[in-house]
């Protein structure tokens, strides 16, 4: 057993006190503070103080959908975002007029919120910020015309907000997609600095190259100069995240097997010119330092100079010479993806200062992008409808956000509650689809609830009638909300409670009752949501299968990918293949964290867990080692052996996912992968090939397929015993 292992409750309450550093964004608060201080700053200078108010309450709801995602992205995500702000404002402030009216509104509102989650999440935050939007101001009941024009004040605050957070597109074009492929570089260097990784650890700069990919993803449509080039620069770092994971297993190899230890050291050494090589080139991508060329062009020709060391003969050496070729190729290949990168940044810095004319977008690209909108519309369709049964984690949230908002909205307003709006707005906050999202939300927004209060009343009394010392104050709370509130929820619930208590204050709205109103309104919201949660849970636990089923999957059609271009057969989606499975498995990671986090879970499952996916690592290496063969060996005619070996592996991973899926199969039932291998090592290479080092690099790789594989099976079949109760 793993002592050092956290329990259920630790990791839960780990997970409420941490605060993520990574997450403190500066420059990102300093642009949204503005955008909810100015139009309070111009309301109160013009007299307007009213609807100064309800601009800034819609810069401060879509603020919440700034990042720094590229701008692009970032410009479609805050507009739709303001648009259903201008829609929440204006349905919620119409439906006041009638109760009932207003509830069933917010009732359905939530359950369509809810269902939006199994869409993506950005979908899901829009339909969380929506709800809470909507039944702030369904309790400011306002005639047509009056509710139109608060509508349309959120709307302008919100697009003045947008306008904020792009305002330096123009100037700095692809400056967030420079800065995801700048921390890739970045955190390619770091990982050649440091050993390799254990083959049950994650693959180096996953979490980077996943960003990377998603960031630039929106740079399909751009034929620009400068999007081909950062385009190419992340087509080399995979290539070269494949050389240096390839190198690394090359390295274990023949220090842990063959005792090669002056061949190690060659590699260690080419590992460190190529680690200050790639921080060079990361820290020239994301914030345009200068870089040397000259220092680029020594660097590489000193891997050649190491990678020439391998062809010279060593006749004491221990270690085979499939090996050897193996590290001559891979550093071959890494030298030469390395000039490329610095080639392309140098040509970039050489034209600093020329703009290079947009081209227009032609026709046909037009026609293909609006086919492309109308493809996702129908798959957006297809996963609500998807997701519209109890089996569905999103479903099930949906019923019960919407059943919670529905009582909580309905007591409030029945009992006539002052701000009884606090009810329902924080079961929309608190109320998540996963327990540990839930109660540590709940927990802190308690907590934050009680504090929050304390300090405001703090302020208060040192500026009690000062309406501008007032904004001054709601502008630094809404620096320290952004900056600090995404690092913990705590911070974040202690300081959104001053800031509303502020902003309501600047209505007219004595502190005092308000202060006390959300206290104990928070406090109800927060205990049934909590107990609705109790009531009906979902477990992440219980989705875990789910979640690795689709990593299975994932990797099983990586693995196609692979196999066809060993046949002969080029595979025209490779990397989109690759970049897939690498979603999958950090999805599964994800719903393991969660899972582990849940009170209830036993220590052997936690221990599955932690299998399962140092198991699920080995293999993503194996794979990704098994792809670096391809660009850096010669095309060979397959084997036989090779052909049944990869057909029992993907039928492996088939049985795998319908396993976990419910359909179980009988141990006996899986192919024999050993058996397989075996065969496939002993096979007899064609007569007078040359090139046999890619069978010998395959049949590495391939045991360690095997040996990851047949572990996983053994741990799947495990899971599913230990997860399924005995029957009656």
């Amino acid at each position: 057993m793993d002592t050092s292992r956290p329990s259920a409750w630790q990791a839960f309450w780990q997970s409420v006190v941490r605060f993520q550093t990574e997450k403190i964004t500066p420059v990102m608060a300093l642009r949204n503070t503005l955008g909810v201080a100015a139009p309070l700053a111009i309301g109160a200078a013009t007299g307007s103080l009213g609807a100064g108010l309800i601009v800034a309450t819609g810069a401060l709801n879509v603020a919440f959908r700034d990042s720094e995602a590229p701008y692009p992205d970032r410009a479609r995500h805050m507009l739709a975002a303001s648009v259903v702000a201008g829609l929440a404002v204006f349905a919620g402030s119409l439906s006041g007029r009638n109760p009932v009216i207003a509830v069933a509104l917010a009732t359905v509102w939530a359950f369509v919120a809810g269902m939006l989650i199994s869409v993506s999440t950005p979908a899901g935050e829009l339909g969380s910020m929506s709800l809470v939007m909507l039944v702030v101001y369904g309790a400011v009941p306002l005639s047509l015309r009056n509710a139109s024009l608060a509508g349309l004040a959120a709307l302008s605050g919100a697009v003045l907000q947008t306008l904020l957070s792009i305002a330096a597109w123009p100037l700095h074009r692809y400056a967030p997609e420079r800065k995801a492929l700048g921390d890739l570089y970045l955190e390619l260097a770091r990982s050649a600095k440091t050993p390799p990784a254990h083959g049950s650890l994650a693959p180096p700069a996953t979490a980077q190259s996943i960003q990377a990919q998603i960031s630039l993803a929106a740079l399909d449509r751009d034929r620009s100069v400068q999007s081909d080039r950062i385009r190419f620069l992340l087509s080399q770092a995979e290539r070269m995240r494949l050389s240096l994971l390839a190198l690394g297993r090359v390295r274990t190899r023949l220090e842990r097997d063959y005792h090669a230890l002056p061949e190690a050291a060659i590699l260690a050494q080419s590992f460190e010119i190529a680690a200050s090589l790639l921080e060079a080139l990361g820290r020239t991508i994301a914030a345009g330092a200068e870089i040397a060329p000259e220092a680029g062009v020594e660097g590489i020709a000193r891997i050649e100079s190491l990678a020439e060391q391998f062809r010279q003969p060593q006749p004491d050496s221990t270690a085979p010479p499939a090996t050897i070729d193996d590290a001559r190729f891979q550093l071959d290949a890494l030298a030469g993806q390395l000039r490329s990168a610095f080639d392309v940044v140098v040509e970039a810095m050489a034209e600093t200062g020329r703009v290079t004319p947009e081209p227009t977008m032609p026709p046909h690209t037009r026609a293909r992008n609006t086919r492309q909108w109308i493809l996702r519309f129908r798959e957006t369709l297809a996963s609500l409808r998807a997701n519209l049964n109890l089996e569905s984690a999103a479903c099930r949230h949906a019923i019960r956000l919407s059943t919670c908002i529905a009582i909580g909205d309905a007591l409030g307003r029945s009992y006539g509650v002052q701000r009884h709006y606090w009810i329902p707005m924080t079961i929309a906050i608190v109320l998540r689809p996963d327990f540990s999202g839930t109660f540590s939300r709940g927990v802190l927004r308690l907590i934050g609830t009680f504090v929050g209060v304390l300090v405001a009343t703090g302020l208060f009394h040192l500026w009690s009638d000062a309406i501008f010392a007032h904004i001054a104050v709601i502008a630094a709370l809404m620096f320290l909300l952004r900056c600090f509130g995404g690092a913990n929820y705590g911070v974040f619930a202690t300081v959104v409670t001053a800031l509303v208590v502020f902003l309501i204050s600047l209505s007219g709205v004595a502190p005092g009752p308000v202060m006390a109103a959300r206290t104990l309104n928070t406090a109800a919201g927060g205990a049934l949501a909590l107990l609705a949660y109790w009531v009906w849970p979902t477990w992440e636990r219980h989705q875990v299968s789910e979640a690795m089923a689709r990593m299975l999957d994932a990797f099983r059609a990586h693995f196609r990918a692979i196999r066809d271009y060993y046949t002969g057969a080029s595979h025209p989606n490779l990397d989109r293949t690759r970049a897939a499975a690498r979603l999958a498995r950090s999805n599964f990671e994800a719903s393991l964290e969660r899972a582990s986090a849940e009170p209830g879970v036993s220590t052997e499952s936690v221990t599955l867990f932690g299998g399962m996916l140092a198991s699920s690592h080995r293999l993503a290496q194996a794979l990704l080692s098994l792809e670096a063969c391809i660009a850096n060996t010669s095309p060979v005619p397959p084997r036989k052996a090779f052909l049944q070996f990869a057909n029992d592996v993907e039928l492996t991973l088939y049985f795998l996912g319908a396993t976990l899926r419910g359909s179980p199969a009988p141990a006996d039932s899986f192919p024999d992968l050993r058996e397989a291998h075996h065969a496939l090592i002993h096979a007899a290479a064609p007569t007078g090939e040359a090139l046999a080092e890619r069978y010998a690099l395959v049949n590495v790789e391939t045991d360690r397929i095997t040996n990851s594989l047949n572990t996983l099976t053994l741990e799947v079949l495990q899971w599913i015993a230990h997860s399924t109760p005995p029957p009656a």
